[in-house]
């Protein structure tokens, strides 16, 4: 499990270096990801002001449009529809090496949230609590609350709010069976009150070759 942990760690921290073209590397992880999502957050631009009142009302937009939908490697998972998802395995890896149907590792972000999923073929493991504790890391993130146990849709679902001293400061993760491999998602946000529906949201469309 450790050596699990450094290697996803390592990957994570590696494609966020890359995607955020955020080269220098410091002795201190904690400070690596702050300055990658810090990045990442600086290089959106802001939006002109608009010097006159526009007289037509419209709607509050909502905070992420759910539109998204990741379908690969046998499965499925809703996502909002302004990120992607990268294969952290293909970029990182040494070798290369892209996520497969047993095992794989992806990213996606923008500025306003940063979501992580990873799996790994496990048949007969009815508890999927490992996988939390591999997506959880404790150098970076804090488990608050109620951990949340559920049967979703025949799937047993862990989720656990979490707080992050990267630069969104919130977030959550889960993890859950599906058939013959555990599933494991976190997302770190600028708030609170998003997590828990952006998961509702992503596992609401989740399927997976049973």
């Amino acid at each position: 499990m450790y050596n699990e942990r450094m290697r996803y760690r390592s990957l994570l921290l590696a494609l966020l270096f890359i995607v955020t073209a955020c080269g220098r590397r410091t002795p201190d992880p904690n400070l690596q990801i702050d300055q990658a999502v810090a990045a990442t957050l600086a290089a959106i631009p802001m939006p002109t002001s608009v010097s006159i009142p526009i007289s037509t009302p419209y709607p509050s937009p909502t905070p992420f449009d759910l539109n998204g939908l990741f379908c690969e490697y046998q499965f499925c998972i809703g996502h909002p529809a302004d990120v992607a998802f990268y294969d952290l395995s293909a970029v990182t890896s040494n070798q290369a090496s892209p996520s497969t149907y047993q095992t794989g590792l992806m990213l996606a972000y923008n500025a306003s949230l940063v979501i992580q999923l990873t799996w790994q073929f496990s048949p007969g493991a009815a508890d999927p609590q490992f996988m939390l504790d591999l997506i959880v890391d404790p150098d970076v993130d804090t488990r608050v609350g109620t951990l949340e146990v559920k049967l979703i849709r025949n799937m047993n679902v862990v989720y656990t709010p979490i707080t992050t001293t990267v630069a969104l400061p919130f977030g959550g993760a889960a993890a859950w069976t599906c058939g013959e491999r555990v599933f494991a998602w976190k997302v770190y946000t600028p708030d609170e009150a998003s997590a828990p529906g952006l998961f509702e949201s992503a596992l609401a469309r989740f399927t997976c070759k049973q």
